[in-house]
């Protein structure tokens, strides 16, 4: 045996009362586990005495914007740090692959505000254009070692819409709609969990139903699933969200909601609508699942706010609208008194869209303002701000959105399929807390502190429900024979360290994780060890 903790609480993942128990690992896997006073105490060439801490799963972190961060960063501290062994990549419609050269620049430009990678950055050399070759990539990391976590990937649908029609508002072609049925069932080929939208960004958000039930025929074809950032959080929040139910069930496709809530004010209160929605769905026979952060703001780009037709044709097209006067006001308009597409069908509140980064450092003073406050500090209205922030940063800056209800956060959590996602940004110099705060978040707040959720139920929402939805047989679980992605914490302490004031700060009461039976945090310290690799599909 390679390690032996001993006398440790386990919390093992399937919501279970904890019991107490030595844990054996060796070659990677959980070699034994052995309940206290069940028999012989196994032993091993090392013993590491748990003194009161708890042993749970790797926490899995089912909605993750580290695309690049995870070959940038060796450390990866925001998410290592929390006790994350596994986080699924490729959200809400936008990723690196599957791509071509153009498809590439594309997208590099209309997410460099999620993940840097941005035009002009030299820091990465994206030698990959397939799904496959991105997973290998991973599976390289730095010299061969390997990255900071392991990663499992969705095809991004609107990268794929990117790919095989462009960035027209309108139908695909039959070519056009075989070309991208092709691309997707390549990538799940390859190695891909299943396929995300985002259908509040474009040009993902062009595509109507049928299409998307094509392309979800295709991932249930594979066992996948499929991961939308629907239609609005907002106005049509509800409407939305039968509308993924329904198009899942008419394509035979398992569902899961990405980052699922209800937001702005037309729609506090009413998370039990949403839950009422999905018991109907579920007990007719639907499968489905849905992640949420544990805070109140969102995270997104300030681009994303515009209209849909704004964005029609690309960044640069974007850009040329917001340069011309005339345009730029039916845009304002759309916005501000309308209610655009882009921000859920609400008319935007300024006071409520807080920069949190910008690409050019000469912006910096912007940074922690709403985007009122900056506009106040400049002498101008907030659209001539918003304007002159998305043409000065050409589309970078990055935003908090603050329109969420604590009462809908904490109803949602406690439903049976609810899993922890972060959907945290780690770009920009002032990024939502929940990027280096989730888990931690969930376990000392939620569970400890407000009692929201037992110990024992939020580790299960954060370990063996997300690695049921991946179809992972051997993860999520302390179970003989599984592998050895294990996380030690006090339950006494663990909390978040990040604060919206210091979004950065690490986590507390965290001392030990592992991944593969490695240590990647000890002693609350990272190590060199980069035991992460590509996650891949499994029939």
């Amino acid at each position: 045996m390679d390690l032996v903790i001993r006398d440790v609480r386990v919390l093992d993942g399937t919501g279970g009362a904890s019991y107490r128990a030595d844990v054996a690992l060796d070659g990677g896997r959980i070699a034994a586990v052995v309940r206290e006073g069940a028999g012989r105490r196994p032993t091993a060439r090392r013993t590491l005495d748990a003194g009161g801490l708890a042993l749970s799963p790797g926490f899995i972190d089912m909605h993750a914007h580290s695309d690049l961060a995870l070959l940038r960063d060796p450390a990866h501290e925001a998410k290592t740090a929390q006790g994350v062994t596994l986080e699924v990549l490729g959200q809400d419609g936008l990723s690196y692959a599957p791509v071509d050269d153009r498809t590439l620049a594309q997208v590099r430009q209309a997410i460099a505000g999620w993940n840097g990678g941005g035009p002009g950055d030299t820091s990465l050399d994206f030698d990959w254009r397939t799904v496959g070759g991105y997973l290998d990539r991973l599976d390289h990391g730095f010299d061969g070692q390997g990255i900071a976590v392991n990663a499992a990937y969705l095809v991004p649908q609107g990268t794929v819409r990117m790919y095989a029609v462009g960035w027209d508002d309108r139908d695909p072609t039959p070519a056009e709609l075989d070309h991208m049925k092709r691309l997707v069932a390549s990538g799940l080929e390859q190695g891909a969990v299943g396929m995300s939208s985002g259908l509040t960004y474009t040009p993902g958000m062009y595509a109507k139903d049928a299409e998307l039930t094509e392309l979800c025929r295709v991932v249930a074809a594979y066992d996948g699933y499929y991961c939308p950032h629907h239609r609005s959080y907002g106005a049509g929040a509800l409407a939305a969200y039968q509308e993924m139910v329904d198009l899942a069930r008419t394509a035979g496709c398992a569902l899961h909601l990405a980052h699922a809530t209800m937001n702005f004010g037309l729609n506090q209160g009413r998370a039990t609508d949403l839950l009422a929605l999905l018991d109907d769905a579920i007990a007719a026979g639907a499968d489905i699942s849905l992640d949420t952060y544990p805070y109140t703001p969102g995270s997104t780009t300030l681009v994303a706010m515009l209209p849909s037709w704004a964005n029609e044709g690309g960044p640069e097209a974007t850009l040329a609208r917001l340069r011309d006067d005339r345009t730029a006001e039916r845009i304002r308009h759309h916005i501000e008194e309308l209610g655009s597409d882009g921000c859920h069908g609400v008319p935007i509140d300024w006071d409520t869209i807080e920069i949190s980064g910008v690409a050019d450092p000469a912006l910096a003073p912007c940074v922690g303002k709403t985007v009122a406050q900056a506009a106040a500090a400049r002498g101008e209205t907030p659209w001539a701000t918003a304007r002159g922030l998305l043409l000065d940063d050409r589309l970078g800056p990055t935003i908090l959105q603050h329109v969420g209800h604590e009462e809908n956060v904490r109803a949602i959590m406690q439903h049976p399929v609810h899993t922890g996602g972060s959907d945290g940004i780690l770009q920009g110099d002032k990024p939502h807390p929940r990027a280096y705060g989730t888990f931690p978040h969930y376990l000392g707040h939620y569970a400890r502190e407000l009692g929201v959720l037992s110990l024992e139920e939020c580790v299960a929402h954060l370990t063996g429900r997300p690695a049921a939805r991946l179809r992972l047989p051997d993860r999520g679980l302390v179970r003989e024979g599984h592998r050895a992605d294990l996380v030690l914490f006090d339950p006494d302490t663990v909390a978040a360290g990040s604060t919206f004031e210091a979004p950065r700060a690490l986590p507390v009461g965290i001392p030990h994780v592992l991944i593969d039976g490695r240590f990647v945090i000890e002693d609350g310290r990272r190590t060199d060890v980069l035991a992460g690799r590509a996650v891949r599909r499994t029939r």
